[in-house]
């Protein structure tokens, strides 16, 4: 075969003859006119193989008494290839994943820019910038994964019941005092927390104003005895809910680390630890100085409305997002503080000499944050043509400051709250009337999906860290 063409016909019929390809499958004739308009692409140059060894270099088999080369590639992408060699232009759907394309195309040694204009804008958009789509992607993994975790751990503590003495009566009381919503005994449980929480903070609001504040011995004011009775009710209620639900927890080394418990926890010591400290006051004078500790404990009251976390959905959704998403917050922190750090000095330059309240930079970082986060509090503004200048520019700057990262975490919340509603949808499907009978509903389809996926992008990852050219090259040689 040296020396001669591949079709064993004149240099004149080559341009004529018809090939044989088959991709994972799909096969199809092509004429040998249509791959000479590309001759640099793999179809191309193997119209120029001269050797069977130089025919396998470019495919993965060949069939001497059909003359059909086999490719084993994606059948559903080569229509693409296909349509590049009949019209010189190169079309992406949005359904595809441009980084399985871009590896699919740079095998047939066909170049990006033979991609048409109408799709290029959006292919190279999502290739070269993706970290929005990744972080989709990462957020759906993280949100199976956790979820399937959640559930699980779920079911695996609503199973310790099983084989205790009153287990099914302890595990209905543990899933009607940990799950509001699981049933109607959750629901009328959840809703009576819910007004004692709401009944502690407006009480609490409502004895600092002075009308309903009572002077006690020393004349100082004091509080109200309708509003003490509240208050201690809304206690016992609190101390009576953690109690309960730490007598009928499957696992009493975990209980604490739930943050939920611990806000339960938080929302009552500063009660008895007051409770202890006026206590030693009255019985040695002293110490008066700790009421004043006392006072700042009564204040850590308002810490009970993080209660209702526990009942709502939204609130823990919003937990979840700060948790996530410490490196937007991180960010716009630091943007921020540069913008502060840049104005301020700016307004002090200008103002220092002809306005008082920005005349020195400390003074003019309040001026510059209140000015920043849109606040503007009127209390320091500048006088002069140059300094409205600059605080029109400072403002300008706060919006877009602020707005960049909080479209981020706006995202994560709706993402996480997406998730918050199925997973609470999930665990409300399982039934343990007559003890453990079902799975709760989790699908490990989308579970293993998501894990080749990362597996699938950390390797395209390390594919990109290397030229395009180069890899061209190494396939075709």
């Amino acid at each position: 075969m040296t020396g001669q063409s591949l079709w064993d016909v004149s240099e004149a019929n080559v341009e004529d003859a018809e090939i044989r390809i088959n991709v994972g499958g799909f096969k199809k004739r092509l004429r040998s006119h249509t791959l000479l308009r590309f001759p640099e692409t793999r179809l191309g140059r193997l119209l120029l193989c001269h050797s069977r060894e130089a025919i396998l270099e470019l495919c993965d088999d060949y069939d001497d008494a059909q003359r059909e080369f086999y490719f084993d590639r994606n059948p559903e992408l080569f229509p693409y290839v296909l349509h590049f060699y009949h019209t010189g232009k190169l079309h992406v759907m949005a359904e595809l994943c441009v980084f399985s394309f871009s590896q699919e195309i740079e095998y047939w040694g066909i170049n990006e820019f033979f991609i048409d204009s109408c799709c290029s804008y959006s292919y190279h958009g999502r290739k070269v910038e993706p970290e929005q789509e990744k972080w989709d992607e990462q957020s759906d993994q993280e949100s199976t994964t956790s979820s399937f975790d959640e559930i699980l751990a779920f079911y695996n503590d609503a199973s310790k019941f099983d084989g205790q003495p009153l287990g099914n009566f302890r595990r209905q009381l543990w899933l009607a005092l940990d799950n509001p919503g699981y049933s109607v005994l959750s629901r009328v449980f959840s809703v009576l927390s819910i007004l004692v929480v709401l009944g502690s903070i407006i009480t609490m609001c409502l004895n600092s104003l002075p009308d309903f504040q009572i002077p006690d011995r020393q004349g100082d004011p004091g509080e109200d005895p309708r509003f003490e009775i509240v208050e201690h009710f809304g206690i016992a209620w609190f101390t009576f809910e953690l109690v309960a639900r730490f007598a009928v927890a499957p696992d009493f080394l975990k209980f604490f680390k739930n943050a939920l418990n611990l806000i339960d926890l938080m929302s009552i010591i500063p009660f008895y630890i007051t409770l202890v400290v006026n206590l030693v006051v009255e019985s040695t004078p002293t110490l008066a100085n700790l009421g004043r500790v006392a006072q700042v404990l009564r204040l850590m009251r308002i810490f009970r409305i993080l209660k209702l976390a526990r009942h709502s959905t939204g609130l823990r959704s919003l937990g979840a997002t700060l948790k996530y998403s410490y490196k937007e917050v991180g960010l716009l922190m630091l943007y921020l503080s540069v913008g502060i750090s840049i104005f301020s000095v700016v307004a002090y330059t200008i103002e220092k000499e002809e306005n008082e309240g920005l005349a020195t930079i400390p003074a003019c970082w309040w001026w510059a944050t209140v000015s920043m986060t849109t606040v503007g509090y009127g209390d320091v503004v500048p006088g002069t043509t140059a300094g409205k200048l600059t605080a029109s520019a400072c403002i300008l700057a706060g919006i877009l400051v602020v707005v960049l990262p909080i479209t981020l975490i706006f995202n994560k919340f709706s993402h996480f709250y997406r998730r918050q509603k199925q997973l609470e949808s999930a665990m409300r499907s399982c039934d343990f009337g007559d003890g453990m009978k079902e799975v709760p509903s989790v699908n490990l389809r989308d579970y293993y999906a998501h894990k080749v996926k990362s597996l699938m992008a950390s390797l395209t990852n390390m594919s990109r860290s290397s030229p395009s050219e180069l890899s061209l090259n190494d396939s075709l040689h």
